[in-house]
């Protein structure tokens, strides 16, 4: 949608303005190729009177927006709807209003959210389909419930770092070899929890059964569609305390939903997943490192501070997919890739058919063809596959050595057309750890374990 768009909006300016168009053609192609690493890099290194007003604050919408930069985002949405509504179609202002009440409610800005969410509907409600009408009255809801908390209050207990013990659990048939995160020394309020940390979940999810378990407390009017494999229905609610090791975390949010598969075989595996740990709360922690030589997450001791040291030097390598799932930058057989990064795929990972058609014959000539069926929320899918053995992959400053990779045939992935695969957790666990800054938000890895432990 955004890429019509803004094309179009730049397309009419043009026969308008004679402002310097290579610029502002950059900038749109980068929008419209979503590139928002471009995006970013372009707006920084160019004089901001050298390009189109709607388009340069439009540009500071979508950066602060996709690399999780709500200073930036905040304030150009707020220029954009005062100073440009001309420039905004109807399809163009509902999208920027959904993503604008997203990032006031990462900053924890909720009763300015549904306000604007709420006024965006009375302003366009005659033109807009039952359905459309229907999610921009549940983000309002939405909003309007946590206003009534103090979402994501956290407390490291003790003067040092947070720290929260994990284990690796199995998951899956055994021959698999599928694993999981799964958190230790946790509760939801008071009593213990088994929680899986799962970076590839855009918020985090609790079954209905678990819900009702720890006394969740249902949020009014936040009936919700959870897309799985496929659709099924859900509800908002909140869990006034998680205990994580060290750290007390309140009013913590959670989507409550079947996680079952609906699939006799592959739920007799599922019953570890259901709570799982989504990137909402991760984004509040500021910074998570996941040490897999002590088994630890660990989290900055200061955390407030970490809000005010963005290094404008810093290369982003981390953005969100237009589902607001977590993508990173790699490298899989020399193939720059932007991959889900996903701590709750119990596997190596997927790569899409962009990656197999680029690399047809070799994928042919050393994988083997196979199929996979893929259990999820709601049900299962049976797709082609090549497993192509022993292929090397750079990420976050490190190469390592994966033992087998899912090569897909057909386009299967729902994160956003920029995603072009997935990273599992097994190959998360090639290294020593992985560290998310999200402020910076980059990535990084240390060396791959076999190095360190010899």
């Amino acid at each position: 949608m955004l890429r019509k768009i803004l094309l179009y909006a730049f397309i009419s300016m043009t026969s308008l303005i004679a402002y310097p168009q290579s610029i502002d053609e950059k900038l749109v192609n980068a929008i419209n190729n979503t590139d928002w690493f471009a995006l970013d890099s372009i707006h920084s290194s160019v004089p901001k009177n050298s390009i189109h007003p709607y388009i340069e604050t439009y540009s500071r919408c979508l950066i602060g927006n996709k690399l999780n930069r709500q200073d930036i985002s905040i304030p150009a949405f707020k220029e954009l709807f005062n100073t440009h509504s001309e420039y905004l179609d109807l399809n163009n202002m509902l999208s920027c209003a959904y993503m604008f009440g997203r990032d006031l409610s990462t900053a924890g800005e909720n009763e300015f959210a549904e306000s604007m969410i709420n006024q965006t509907l009375d302003a366009t409600r005659q033109y807009l389909d039952s359905a459309t009408v229907a999610n921009f009255t549940l983000q309002a809801n939405w909003y309007k419930g946590l206003a009534d908390y103090k979402p994501y209050q956290i407390h490291i207990n003790g003067d040092g770092e947070g720290t929260v013990p994990f284990s690796i659990v199995p998951m899956g048939p055994k021959e698999k070899g599928g694993v999981l995160m799964q958190l230790r020394e946790s509760s939801i309020n008071g009593l213990p929890a088994n929680i899986i940390f799962d970076t590839g979940c855009a918020t985090s999810i609790i079954s209905p059964e678990m819900a009702e378990k720890y006394g969740l407390i249902p949020l009014e009017g936040t009936t919700v569609s959870v897309n799985g494999v496929s659709e099924t229905e859900g509800y908002f609610a909140m869990a006034k305390e998680l205990q994580l090791g060290n750290i007390t975390l309140r009013d913590i949010p959670f989507t409550v939903a079947p996680l079952s598969s609906l699939n006799d075989e592959a739920d007799q595996y599922a019953d570890v997943v259901s709570i799982l740990l989504g990137n909402d709360l991760m984004l509040q922690l500021k910074e998570i490192t996941i040490d897999f030589v002590t088994n630890n997450l660990i989290i900055p001791s200061s955390i407030s501070s970490i809000t005010r040291t963005r290094k404008p030097e810093a290369k982003p390598n981390m953005c969100f997919s237009e589902s607001r799932l977590l993508l990173g930058k790699c490298d899989i057989h020399n193939n720059p890739l932007l991959m889900l990064i996903d701590s709750g795929d119990n596997s190596y990972g997927v790569v899409g058919e962009a990656f197999f058609e680029n690399n047809k014959q070799y994928v042919v000539d050393n994988g083997i063809k196979d199929t996979v069926k893929q259990a999820g929320i709601g049900g299962i899918k049976i797709n082609e596959r090549y497993i192509l053995p022993n292929t090397k992959i750079s990420l976050g400053g490190h190469v390592a050595d994966i033992p087998e990779i899912d090569v897909r045939t057909t386009r299967e992935f729902g994160s956003g057309s920029e995603c072009e695969g997935v990273l599992g957790l097994r190959t998360l666990m090639l290294y020593s750890f992985v560290r998310f800054n999200f402020v910076d938000f980059v990535l990084t890895t240390g060396i791959p374990r076999n190095e360190y432990i010899n």
